[in-house]
């Protein structure tokens, strides 16, 4: 596949020579017979440096299509239920089964946890059937999606992108799109999030300086691609959190140019420039965050996207491993491949999870940090890893079905057990 590359970029693809209107958006008479169409990711009236938005050239304008009905969906639960309790215990899930009959994107997401504020919800999917005739958009944030198994192909509005493992693709909010694995014969299984405050930003650098962590230029958007077809098929939408979903006559993904700077993108993680002590002391896990959502308070995200990538350790009298903690961030991991360094050959395994809620204890095993405390000072390369973090200064609400699921770890709170204090008086 082709892509444009640049994160945040004005791009212009035309799929047809001539497609796009030449200096203005809205010609009274449409170019080559397509209709302009807007989409808007932000306020009309936000700072030209903050605003997102892209102009279509479409077949068909969106209008296009039937009522809107009631659809549902009994395991993509974005807010918690009405008097829902946050349980601030630590939890940890094995890999979620996989449902025992075939079922596309849509139907194989599951909801692990939401927070009742603004904030995100993390799901995990299972597909082994592509999204044949349907289609789907959210209209209430944009989507990350992080396959752990399997690669899938998703093709947009503003063309296909293909995403593998150790790759996030980055869906906005309100852009349709259809969800195809890459093979009827197996499944993808992985991590969806959903951001339902400020789109994800590239986060700033600080005294880092002008390079590091994810680099702009390894972020790629597609090139435009339209399918001018007359089929019959559904468009379901999550709105308000619930599920809708119209009929039309044709394909929503009509578009033959487009240009802007609002469109779904992917990122290898495998690309992501670490950084790290080459002194002392293990530096605070924010070094490792990719795209970041800010929150009305500054200095704190509605949602950090955070990896631990492969990496050396040099830190000299340090204790490498991730540290103890208590956080006013509530956090949730995944592994997408490898090992977690702060729970090696424990239960945290790929496609499981864990969570820590807001200043809920949390850190190594104590296997772990034996093993650090009595290890050698030699360089240390970890190589064999791809963990990720969703951070919110939100409290997590675990779905009833995650509580319940034979995936939930009861005893988690076992690998911190037999610790031997070392003080002496």
């Amino acid at each position: 596949m082709q892509y444009q590359t640049g994160f945040g970029n004005h791009f212009e693809s035309e799929a047809k020579l001539g497609a796009l209107p030449l200096g203005q958006n809205s010609p009274k008479r449409p170019v080559q017979g397509l209709v302009p169409e807007q989409i808007s990711g932000t306020a009309f009236t936000m700072p030209r440096e903050h605003n997102l938005r892209s102009w279509l050239y479409r077949i068909r304008p969106s209008t296009a299509h039937g009522s809107y009905k009631a659809f549902e969906h009994s395991s993509w639960l974005s807010r918690p239920p009405e008097g829902a309790r946050p349980n601030p215990a630590q939890m940890r899930w094995q890999p979620l089964p996989v449902p025992p009959n075939n079922c596309d994107f849509i139907e194989g997401v599951q909801t692990m946890v939401s927070t009742i504020q603004t904030g995100a919800a993390v799901h995990h999917y299972s597909c082994n059937r592509s999204m044949k005739n349907r289609f789907f958009y959210n209209a209430d944030g944009e989507l990350i999606l992080l396959p752990e198994v399997g690669g899938l192909i998703v093709r947009t509005e503003m063309g296909e992108l293909k995403v593998k493992p150790q790759e996030i693709l980055v869906i906005p909010r309100g852009v349709k799109f259809q969800v195809l694995v890459e093979s009827d014969k197996t499944w993808s299984r992985g991590y969806l999030g959903e951001n339902f405050g400020h789109p994800f930003i590239l986060p700033s650098l600080g005294p880092l300086g002008s390079n590091g962590l994810a680099n702009p230029r390894d972020f790629q958007y597609p090139v435009a691609c339209f399918e001018n077809t007359s089929l019959s098929c559904e468009v379901v939408v999550k709105f308000g959190h619930h599920f809708w979903s119209y009929e039309q006559d044709h394909s929503p993904l009509d578009v033959v140019a487009w240009h802007g700077n609002y469109a779904p993108y992917k990122y290898d993680l495998r690309k992501f420039n670490t950084m790290g002590t080459v002194s002392y002391d293990h530096p605070d896990p924010s070094i490792y965050t990719v795209l970041t959502s800010p929150s009305l308070l500054p200095g704190t995200a509605n949602l950090d996207f955070v990896i631990f990538p492969p990496r050396w350790l040099v830190g000299e009298n340090t204790f490498r491993p991730p540290y103890y903690h208590r956080n006013v961030m509530s956090e949730y991991m995944g592994l997408i491949h490898g090992e977690y360094d702060a729970k090696v050959g424990g239960g945290f395994v790929p496609g499981g999870a864990s969570l820590h809620n807001c200043m809920t204890p949390h850190g190594p095993d104590t296997t772990t940090f034996y093993k650090a405390i009595e290890g050698p000072e030699a360089p240390q390369k970890i190589s064999d890893t791809m963990a990720f973090m969703f951070e919110t200064c939100h409290v997590f609400c675990p779905t009833e079905m995650a509580l319940k699921t034979p995936s939930l770890d009861k005893n988690y709170a076992d690998c911190w057990s037999g610790f031997r204090p070392l003080f002496q008086e």
